[in-house]
């Protein structure tokens, strides 16, 4: 069955840094786009950036310059490096991934569980 775990969310003062880790398993045979999401409460779920397999990437435009998003083939692993945190950005941190498995010839959707992201002083 495969899955995605989050981990490496917290608390943080405004302007800190968190790093997040997204690790995928479970039969695999491709990854194929991965990316962050995160949802505010009362507010809708919105892309914060995304890697395609070959290593493009895409960042919402009100964090360019301050997160970086990469990943590891080999691990199967992705990473969100957050710097110059903003209290707006307190959120549920969520992984994505389009995935084939090993087991059938498809390419699906995969999330995470999410992983709290808070800035406050």
């Amino acid at each position: 069955q495969v899955q995605l775990v989050e981990s490496g969310g917290g608390l943080v003062q405004p302007g800190g840094s968190l790093r997040l880790s997204c690790a995928a398993s479970g039969g695999i045979f491709s990854i194929n786009a991965m990316g962050w999401y995160r949802q505010a409460p009362g507010k809708q779920r919105e892309l914060v950036a995304e890697v395609t397999r070959g290593g493009t990437t895409n960042y919402a435009d009100s964090v360019k310059g301050r997160f970086t998003i990469s990943r590891d083939d080999a691990k199967n692993t992705m990473y969100l490096q957050m710097n110059s945190l903003k209290p707006e950005e307190t959120a549920v941190y969520y992984c994505y991934a389009e995935i084939r498995s090993r087991l059938f010839a498809v390419t699906r959707p995969y999330w995470g569980q999410g992983t709290q992201v808070t800035v406050s002083s």
